[in-house]
């Protein structure tokens, strides 16, 4: 099976520790379907000789089947034992997701069954798929560029309607189409830099050098509006982790259970009643969030309760977002006021709890985002949704139809490739030498193509493709 020449340098190279080496038309098998019980358990096969394969254990000749069309037969092994009746579907080369002959055999979905129709399958000549290889097919054979092919990834593992309908975007190519006009844009720049080096005694002007920055300049700015999506990438992607932080008997752990919406934490009046680190999922308003309650924080002399604080502090650097937890009925004590001086303020939310009680005057405190609520009678829980929300989309929800970036290998390519266009743009006003110029804009154009894979090491394809299951 030829495979697209755009990608013919690759394959010819070999992937160590995901596909090695790789083949084209390498004849691959693999259970395409999630373990356990169900209705159906899917086998496919791909590559040159997955007709072949499939007729020597389907109990019809698969070679004369036509394209794209359902048959009823028999899974038979090496001496003639039926291992399953099935549904088998054939598509012919180039129209499969692999771009090569693939076979797809329906069988009934129990773990057992599926891996014996595997094994016959693996007995009748096809070798058992690694990690993301139909996927890589696919991408070696044209059906799909690299952003694509991480979009396939990201759709399985999507854990909220965003990131579907995000990772569906990529899959249609919208960033694809995104990067390919960037490169456009630039190449039309890069000609004519390359034309000064080519032909310097000829004067030849194709745009005045003010004409040249200001493309240049409105490339860049395009460039950054892409690459500033990405702290809306990652949220949507990979949701939030959300710390409870405050002194003992705040409240922290009824705020927990009113999150929920149910009891995970014990709640006590008994101060240091939680010592370790409890871990939840929740979902608010379309966002995973990954909830920890955190050790009440004080001075301690007890070992344990002291090793929990330890925990706290550390979980409150690493969270995306805080709930500072302060108890209305107080006010302010001390250690309050110490905390306030450690906790980061920008990703802090001030909650007042117990506000259902009697309490004196609220104290105003030095936070950009303060609620009140009652976690114990479930009251202000709006308004502290609201806060949430208000602090993680800081520039306000994207739009669905916005383009963004989600994975840290787009965003490093894409601020390498401003980089080097910023100095170009830098060398322009400063004379530099065009060979230098045309040196820079030969990075940036390398780096934009890292993203859609037309300039990607094998180390980078093994790394991407590592990530997959088996089957995909």
């Amino acid at each position: 099976m030829p495979y697209s020449s755009k990608y013919k340098e690759v394959v010819e190279n070999t992937m160590d520790f995901i596909h090695d080496p790789y083949q084209p038309g390498d004849t691959i098998a693999a259970i395409a379907t999630p373990p356990g019980e169900g209705g159906v358990a899917i086998i496919r096969i791909s590559g040159t000789q997955a007709l072949a394969v499939a007729d020597k254990c389907f109990s019809r000749s698969v070679q004369r089947l036509a394209s794209h069309t359902v048959h009823y037969g028999k899974i038979k092994n090496g001496t003639g034992e039926c291992i399953d009746h099935v549904l088998l579907l054939p598509m012919h080369a180039p129209r499969s997701y692999t771009g090569e002959d693939t076979v797809e055999i329906h069988c009934h979905g129990g773990s057992l069954i599926a891996r014996r129709v595997l094994q016959t399958v693996i007995e009748s000549g096809a070798r058992p798929a690694k990690p993301g290889e139909f996927t890589f097919k696919a991408f070696m054979n044209g059906k799909l560029d690299l952003a694509q092919a991480e979009a396939v990834q990201e759709l399985i593992g999507a854990k909220n309607e965003q990131a579907l309908y995000s990772a569906g975007n990529q899959l249609q190519g919208a960033l694809t189409k995104k990067i390919l006009s960037y490169q456009k844009y630039l190449n039309d720049i890069a000609a004519i830099l390359e034309a000064w080096v080519d032909f310097p005694e000829e004067g030849l002007e194709f745009a005045t050098m003010e004409e040249i920055q200001a493309d240049l300049q409105q490339a860049i700015m395009s460039m950054q509006v892409l690459a500033n999506t990405f702290d809306n990438g990652k949220i949507i992607k990979d949701g939030v982790s959300l710390c409870l932080i405050g002194c003992p008997n705040v409240g922290k752990s009824s705020l927990m259970n009113a999150l929920l919406g149910k009891d995970r934490a014990i709640v006590s009046d008994i101060p240091g009643t939680t010592r370790d680190i409890l871990e939840d999922h929740l979902k608010l308003n379309g966002l995973n969030f990954r909830l920890l309650d955190t050790a009440g924080i004080r001075d301690s002399a007890e070992l344990i309760e002291a090793e929990g604080i330890r925990r706290s502090r550390q979980a409150m650097q690493d969270a995306d977002l805080i709930l500072l937890v302060l108890d209305a009925t107080k006010g302010l004590q001390a250690e309050d006021l110490l905390l306030l001086e450690q906790i980061p303020s920008h990703k802090t939310i001030g909650v007042w709890n117990k506000v259902d009680l009697k309490h004196p005057e609220i104290p105003r405190l030095q936070l950009p985002n303060i609620v009140q609520v009652s976690a114990q009678e479930q009251l202000g829980m709006e308004s502290l949704q609201k806060a949430i929300d208000q602090v993680i989309w800081k520039n306000g929800m994207p739009d669905q139809q916005e383009i963004v970036i989600t994975s840290v290998r787009h965003l490093q390519a894409l601020n390498m490739a401003i980089a080097a266009a910023q100095k170009v743009h830098t060398g322009l006003s400063e004379n530099v030498s065009p060979e230098f110029l045309c040196v820079d804009m030969r990075m940036c154009l390398s780096e934009l193509g890292k993203i859609i894979g037309t300039n990607v090491s094998e180390d980078v394809l093994s790394s991407i493709f590592a990530k997959f299951c088996i089957g995909k």
